[in-house]
């Protein structure tokens, strides 16, 4: 933060929350905060202000990311199983050859990936503690949910003291911007009581839970008929498989783990059922197409998620599944799978994404009170209302100026040989 008021303007703004706006403009006072947005004539500029003129570009709400591992960062195209329980399996084994100060780094460089890509808030799943220290030490902005394993429901309780512990120790890190969260990770690797009880002690300890789930045919064999590829590695461990004859989403419900702070990753195999299940608890869902599409699942029923008044965001898991993470391609995906308009599918980056996480009243759209995120685009000098909608959505990375973190430039595009009149890309900002 500067100490002193910011004003952004540009040739439009896109609060998400109202209108676009031609010729708008964004002030933000000291603390990093919005204090008005509206048309550049009428957003007043105090004395001492410091200012930005972007006239061919677009000031969009800093985009908000509900599913991400960063602590898997550089992990491109190192797994290409084509089974998905293979690829688990060799997954983390290529992660645990990884240092601690390799995870630490992975972390810090994913969080600066994300800023690349208009990126300001985060919701990060892994069971490293990487993350929040990553977020913490950078000033950055998201919830990295941590994650606790164990299939034997023999174990449930030594599962859960050594995971509450870890917990306790990350807790330091939260504060600011940054929260802790509780993932239960999926249900091939987390058993019924383990579910109940991970659940039992967020909620007592005011975490919000994140969890895989419905995600390939394999978890639902595991769980409706005790087959599949996770049920063989469950039996080459010694274990039964559950075989409950439900489905996940009704599985997650019989051990009372949804709920409103409960985010739902993936669910591309949810039925009518479940996805009444998860409206009647309040449950929100985090949509990762290209990583579904990656992996072979299949699409979720995005039309049907949105029909039945889910809360919905789209995110773009890790790395490993698919790079770079790119939101705004995600995005597109998500639009021509859910039959979507362009406002949308910008909605499931920005004030849907935010509601999905529960962080609707701090970030995803440009309103006054709300953190001074931006994300601001190059569009081009002569784009108008009409064109606008597409246009957005078909913005990339390479289309980045700039991103504003609570007023603070975290990402600042190098200057072109020759800067298009007026944009003022000369450098950060003091």
């Amino acid at each position: 933060m500067t100490g002193r008021h910011l004003r952004y303007t540009a040739g439009w703004v896109v609060p998400m929350a109202a209108a676009p706006v031609r010729d708008g403009a964004v002030l933000l006072d000291p603390s990093g905060r919005i204090l008005e947005v509206g048309p550049a004539a009428s957003v007043p500029e105090p004395a001492g202000t410091l200012g930005r003129s972007f006239p061919s570009a677009a000031i969009l709400p800093g985009l908000v990311n509900t599913h991400t591992h960063l602590e898997l960062t550089g992990l491109d195209g190192e797994v290409q199983d084509d089974s998905f329980p293979e690829w688990i399996l060799h997954l983390v084994a290529v992660k645990r050859q990884r240092t601690p100060e390799a995870l630490r780094a992975a972390a810090r460089q994913g969080v600066e990936d994300n800023w690349r890509m208009g990126v300001t808030t985060v919701a990060d799943t892994g069971d490293s503690g990487a993350v929040i220290e990553a977020l913490a030490d950078l000033g950055a902005s998201g919830i990295a949910y941590h994650e606790v394993f164990g299939p034997d429901p023999r174990l449930a309780d030594d599962c859960l003291r050594a995971w509450a512990a870890r917990l306790d120790e990350l807790a330091r890190f939260a504060g600011g911007r940054v929260r802790l969260g509780a993932s239960p990770h999926a249900p091939f690797t987390v058993s019924g009581p383990l579910y109940r009880r991970a659940a039992q002690h967020a909620r007592a300890a005011g975490l919000p839970l994140a969890m895989h789930i419905a995600e390939s045919v394999a978890e639902g064999q595991l769980l409706a008929i005790g087959q599949g590829g996770f049920a063989t590695r469950w039996r080459e461990r010694g274990l039964d498989p559950v075989a409950e004859g439900v489905s996940p989403v009704a599985w997650l419900e019989r051990h009372g783990v949804l709920g409103p702070d409960a985010l739902c990753i993936h669910c591309v195999h949810a039925t009518e059922d479940d996805l009444l299940r998860l409206a009647a608890h309040g449950a929100a869902i985090a949509h990762c197409p290209r990583s579904n599409r990656r992996h072979g699942h299949g699409d979720a029923p995005l039309q049907a998620i949105r029909a039945r008044g889910l809360r919905v965001g789209v995110g773009t898991d890790s790395v490993a599944s698919v790079a770079p993470l790119d939101l705004l391609a995600e995005a597109r995906l998500a639009r021509r799978l859910g039959g979507l308009s362009a406002w949308e599918s910008l909605d499931l980056v920005t004030r849907g994404a935010a509601e999905a996480v529960g962080l609707e009243r701090e970030v995803g759209s440009l309103a006054p009170g709300r953190w001074g995120d931006l994300a601001i685009f190059a569009v081009g000098a002569q784009l108008d209302e009409l064109r606008l909608p597409d246009a957005l959505t078909a913005l990339g990375p390479g289309e980045l100026l700039c991103t504003v973190l609570a007023g603070r430039e975290v990402w600042l595009a190098p200057p072109p040989r020759h800067n298009p009149p007026g944009d003022h890309l000369l450098g950060p900002m003091p």
